[in-house]
């Protein structure tokens, strides 16, 4: 991977702040009122990195990315708001939906559905339409029958207007110009360069407790799920942003200074 690519990286350039918001899970209402309280903080100049898990476990799914569109209509009406100043990372529960989408591809379909569902997928699934009995009724018809049943979920994604570009817009990190500041999904594998983590942004959290120095020159690496759900969790290179939200916990974004100081929290 080219990390200067901003179709796979994005690049938040020239912050004045920057807010990273932690896994949500499908808590739409929380979100809202995340929103709500982040629009009277936002200054000119600002950033916002959304760290993935936006599908997946609660209970609105839809009317999370519904949110997460109103809102980024929101954002680009502060004056000198850029497109590339509001970045959305791909996390686990979105790469799990996207590997949904073309599971009649997979050697063994119904495995790798089970696998998916054991880590909430299921969620997202119903959003769209479909469920857990239909879907193995299809994998056991074959490879023909799950095609058209992937085609409906791809049907009804593209009829909720914006999911799909929002979809396509999602980056696998992103990380400040000054080259300060790393921003992730779930961890990265520190002895491995930034360009050759591949899966490990989604399922690479045991690896985060490893950091210790900084990571390719990136003095912080910032991610928002974190499987234990223990909160806000600083250390010198690290710091972790999930308060649990979808499993009974609070949604947690923190706005950080250029150079990683915490400037100013919310947790609703």
């Amino acid at each position: 991977m080219d990390i200067t690519d901003k179709s796979i990286f994005g690049i938040l350039e020239k912050p004045l702040r920057i807010w990273a918001v932690g896994a949500i899970h499908g808590e739409a209402t929380r979100l809202r009122d995340l929103h709500e309280a982040l629009l009277g903080r936002l200054c000119v100049g600002d950033r916002i990195v959304y760290l993935g898990n936006y599908f997946g476990i609660g209970p609105m799914v839809r009317e999370t990315i519904d949110e997460l569109i109103e809102f980024r209509r929101t954002f680009l009406t502060i004056p000198g708001a850029e497109p590339e100043d509001i970045v959305f990372l791909r996390g686990a529960q979105e790469e799990m939906w996207r590997k949904m989408l073309q599971i009649q591809l997979a050697t063994i379909p119904q495995d790798v559905f089970d696998w998916m569902i054991e880590r909430g997928a299921e969620a997202t699934l119903r959003a769209y339409g479909g469920n857990v009995n239909e879907a193995r009724v299809r994998f056991r018809e074959g490879i023909l029958s799950t095609t058209r049943w992937t085609g409906t979920l791809r049907q009804a994604m593209a009829a909720s207007p914006g999911h799909n570009e929002l979809m396509s817009s999602l980056r696998r990190a992103a990380y400040t110009d000054n080259g300060r500041l790393l921003f992730v999904h779930a961890g990265i594998d520190p002895n491995r360069p930034l360009s050759e983590q591949k899966d490990t942004f989604w399922w690479g959290a045991p690896y985060f407790a490893a950091i210790d120095a900084p990571f390719n020159g990136f003095d912080k690496v910032i991610r928002g799920f974190d499987p234990e759900h223990a909160g806000l969790v600083e250390a010198r290179h690290t710091l972790s942003i999930d308060g649990g939200c979808g499993f009974g916990g609070e949604l947690l974004a923190v706005c950080l200074s250029p150079e990683g100081e915490i400037i100013d929290r919310l947790s609703l």
